[in-house]
């Protein structure tokens, strides 16, 4: 019998989700005697081209990495969607725009100034900023081009399973691929991961206390064995789906939301905010001046980085018109 094809086709991302394919041992050895590589940048040497010239539907597993934020990314999004017959959005970036998502609390102008012009480190006496026709020493180039705003895989094509996490636990992997090359997938649609939160997950205590202070992460050594939202140190956990064994939050390290949002949530940032009124100790009731309330608020630094770190594209807002120009 033919070994089934496979495709990892990368997007705007780090390519840490790619390497931590590497983390699974043997068993990639296992995956790889086991399938057809049809394209994979980074392990094989196969080209574009290669890809562009299977037939469509031939390729039986894609695993799509990053989220979308040009023209290219957005054709290769597109091209990964008519060569496969299941894909995949393969981490936080493809499943919720993740990090590269954040670009879109600017417009895509106020980027482009920012990067070529505005920063400390450039110097870029005449003003140039890139765009999609560019001459270089005389020589035309072509580049990809900033979308307005970035975007997640199933914004732009339709996907069939997710596997989130930045990068995808690698039991999860695992499971996908195994699930995939046994020919014993889920239901479409389905995320590989868990059905409860990081909190369900984690085996720190709850007590249930009340907190008057948010802190940053720096500014006190946790208690190993306490909740950490519980001591003040905003941690997602509430609004991120579980599936990952709570492997931050067992290391002393608040979990930040890779996983994407809880199953049911409309918007992991909203869930967060809900979770966080639960716990502040003040009520209303105690005489609490709109001061008093003011300053614990304020004491939450970069609200849109740690509530939609990983999710903004996503969110009920996908986007934020003019907060940095």
């Amino acid at each position: 019998m033919n070994k089934p094809r496979l495709a990892i086709i990368p997007g705007a991302n780090c390519a840490g989700c790619d390497y931590s394919l590497l983390d699974l041992g043997e068993k990639v050895i296992e995956v790889l005697m086991a399938v057809d590589i049809a394209y994979w940048p980074t392990a094989a040497d196969l080209k574009l081209e290669d890809l562009e010239k299977l037939p469509d539907g031939s390729i039986d597993l894609v695993l799509f990495e990053g989220a979308v934020n040009n023209d290219e990314t957005e054709e290769m999004a597109k091209l990964a969607r008519r060569k496969a017959k299941n894909l995949i959005a393969f981490g936080a970036c493809a499943c919720f725009g993740g990090i590269p998502g954040l670009a879109n609390v600017a417009s895509k102008d106020g980027i482009l100034r920012k990067a070529y012009i505005k920063s400390l480190s450039t110097v870029n006496q005449q003003g140039t900023i890139p765009c999609k026709l560019t001459r270089l020493d005389g020589i035309e180039l072509t580049i990809p081009e900033f979308l307005e705003s970035v975007k997640s895989l199933d914004q732009v094509v339709n996907v069939d399973y997710y596997l989130p996490g930045c990068p995808p636990p690698l039991k999860l992997v695992a499971e996908a691929l195994t699930a995939a090359l046994s020919g014993k997938l889920p239901p479409k649609g389905t995320v590989f991961g868990s059905m409860k939160s990081v909190c369900d997950d984690c085996k720190r205590i709850r007590e249930d206390k009340k907190i008057t202070e948010i802190k940053r992460y720096h500014q006190l050594i946790p208690d190993p064995e306490r909740c950490l939202f519980e001591q003040g140190i905003i941690c997602m956990g509430p609004a991120t789906r579980g599936g990952c064994d709570a492997v931050c939050p067992t290391v002393n390290v608040p979990c930040r939301g890779c996983m994407g949002p809880t199953p049911g949530s409309q918007d992991q940032g909203a869930r967060m905010l809900s979770a966080l009124s639960s716990v502040i100790g003040l009520e209303v009731e105690t005489g609490v001046s709109d001061e008093e309330v003011r300053k614990l608020i304020l004491q939450v630094k970069d609200p849109l980085g740690t509530f939609y770190r990983y999710s903004l594209p996503k969110s009920i807002m996908r986007r934020v018109w003019g907060v940095r120009e």
